[in-house]
C-alpha cells in the first residue's frame, strides 16, 4: 500500500508542471483575427486598402469613416488561427480623412517624423496553430487596423 502512494508522487508532480489545454474560443475562419471579447469573439471588418501616391508619401485607403468591429477594450486582445500570417501582423492607428480611414506612410525612409508607424504588439502561442495577439499599449479611442505586413490586406476594428 505504501508502494502505491510513492508511486503517484511523481505523476502528480509531472501533472502540476504540465501545461495547461487552452479551451477558450476558436476562430471559426483561418488566416483572419477576431476581436476576444471574454468568451465571444467578434469580426474584424477585413477589406483592401487602395494605394494613393501623394508628394511625399504613400497613403493607404480604407472606405468610410468607421469599422464596423468595435472594442471597448484600450489594450485590444486577438485570436488569430494561422501559422504563417500571425507573425508577419502589425497595428496600425488610422486617421479619418474626407470620409475614408487611411494611413500615411513616407515615400522616404528618412522622413519617418511625423508618419505612421506599426504600434507595438505582442504574438504568443496559445495552442498548435493558434495565436494570441495583443495590444501592447493602451490605444486612444479611434480607428485601427491589423495588416500582414507587405500586404494590402486590412482587418479593422475602432477602439470607443
Amino acid at each position: 500500500m505504501t508502494r502505491r502512494s510513492f508511486a503517484s508522487v511523481p505523476f502528480l508532480v509531472l501533472s502540476m508542471g504540465a501545461q495547461k489545454k487552452y479551451s477558450g474560443p476558436r476562430p471559426p475562419k483561418p488566416d483572419f483575427p477576431y476581436l476576444l471579447h471574454g468568451a465571444n469573439l467578434v469580426t474584424t471588418e477585413a477589406g483592401e486598402a487602395r494605394e494613393e501616391k501623394r508628394k511625399d508619401e504613400t497613403a493607404n485607403i480604407i472606405a468610410g469613416t468607421a469599422s464596423t468591429a468595435r472594442t471597448p477594450l484600450a489594450e485590444p486582445i486577438f485570436l488569430m488561427d494561422s501559422e504563417k500570417l500571425a507573425s508577419k501582423m502589425e497595428l496600425y492607428r488610422m486617421e479619418v480623412k474626407n470620409g475614408n480611414r487611411e494611413v500615411s506612410l513616407p515615400n522616404n525612409p528618412r522622413k519617418r517624423k511625423d508618419s505612421a508607424r506599426p504600434l507595438r504588439l505582442s504574438i504568443s502561442r496559445v495552442a498548435p496553430g493558434l495565436f494570441r495577439l495583443e495590444a501592447d499599449q493602451s490605444l486612444e479611442n479611434g480607428e485601427y487596423c491589423l495588416t500582414p505586413s507587405g500586404s494590402m490586406e486590412v482587418f479593422c476594428f475602432q477602439v470607443y
